[in-house]
């Protein structure tokens, strides 16, 4: 994947008017968008954009309808660089487009980002070689991905500042962002619902359920049961957080009393299950309906079209980034916010299958 396609072209801009403000070639009001636009040879609507980032980042001042932005003074301007590490749940994550965009943004801002020697998963959500890791590590900054709530609840503990990316972060006192999973579940559970769907199984990775029931599996089942069906640890089971562990719930699902609709944290568990349950002869939707609660790019090339839950990265990795500029300025920044997601209706779904 192009670093370049990573950035939209307001990003771009933004980046290069930056690198010129730091450089002084203005210090004390910023061309309007038509000048600029002319100059760089790009759209006004994108440069006007990416005046409008850099007012966000307190680079910029408005001053009103007609007016040129003032250019806040350098000392204003100055933005120590941090290390922030990034602590993904699993080696895959590293590679995932929103993972790359973020580590690219925050260096483009100026800070040194990496991806820490060891993931979540790889240190077996262990707290006492997390603790070991974070004891060695040298960052001013922690971006987690994915965390369990024990996790995350020890890093809120520590000095260093971290931030939730995604994960159990609800009512913790630490900054978080991630899409809103619930109101998209639900959207999801009414459409099975709809279709005659009674027995949905919910699919989330063991780590990922440490510390009870997620709000977005809690919401699913709230739907389920304002509709009359009752829900139960068979429509949330538990299975060793493995390849071999995942393979035998699914045997064991489809054994007896199997579910009609599953719905399926992570894309390549979705993919995992789809392949697993084909060499039963379990097809989707003929024979089951899949839901995924996440995006993904490889979704565009499957046959039957894939149902899930689609959310855009963007606005989750700008909340990290200026989660990161706004820690580097001294400010105690511990807003956790949602960004939307929906859902998006797909040929994995289908009516119950009728029996003989």
């Amino acid at each position: 994947m192009s670093n370049f396609n990573l950035l939209s072209p307001s990003e771009q801009i933004m980046i290069h008017l930056r690198k010129d403000i730091f450089r002084g070639r203005w210090s004390e009001t910023m061309p309007g968008a038509p000048a600029l636009s002319r100059e760089l040879e790009v759209d006004r609507k994108s440069v006007e954009a990416a005046l409008k980032r850099l007012e966000n980042e307190g680079i910029l001042v408005a001053q009103g309808a007609g007016k040129r932005r003032k250019v806040a003074g350098l000392k204003n301007l100055s933005t120590p660089a941090l290390r922030v590490a990034i602590f993904d749940y699993e080696p895959l994550e590293q590679t995932e487009e929103w993972s790359v965009a973020m580590r690219q943004r925050l260096m483009n801002q100026g800070h040194s980002a990496f991806f820490t020697e060891k993931s979540l998963t790889e240190l077996g959500v262990d707290l006492r070689r997390i603790a070991r890791m974070v004891k060695r590590t040298p960052a001013d900054a922690w971006v987690l991905c994915s965390s369990s709530r024990e996790v995350l609840t020890w890093f809120s503990e520590q000095e260093t500042p971290a931030f939730a990316m995604f994960g159990r972060r609800r009512n913790l006192p630490m900054a978080g962002v991630g899409p809103d999973h619930v109101s998209a579940g639900r959207t999801a559970v009414r459409r099975l619902i709809e279709l005659g769907h009674q027995r949905i199984v919910v699919l989330v990775r063991e780590s990922q359920r440490a510390g009870g029931i997620g709000s977005s599996e809690r919401a699913i089942f709230e739907e389920m049961e304002a509709h009359g069906l009752p829900s139960s640890s068979y429509n949330l089971p538990h299975w060793e957080d493995n390849s071999e562990g995942f393979h035998r719930l699914l045997d064991g699902l489809f054994r007896v009393t199997p579910p009609t609709a599953l719905i399926i944290d992570k894309a390549f568990l979705f993919h995992a299950a789809e392949n697993h349950l084909a060499q039963l002869g379990i097809l989707a939707p003929k024979h089951v309906s899949l839901i995924c609660t996440d995006p993904d790019p490889t979704f565009s090339w499957c046959e039957p079209s894939v149902a899930h839950i689609r959310w855009d990265t963007r606005p989750v990795v700008r909340r990290v980034v200026r989660w990161v500029n706004n820690i580097a300025r001294g400010k105690d920044d511990r807003k956790q916010t949602l960004t939307k997601a929906e859902f998006v209706d797909g040929g994995t779904v289908g009516p119950v299958a009728r029996t003989p």
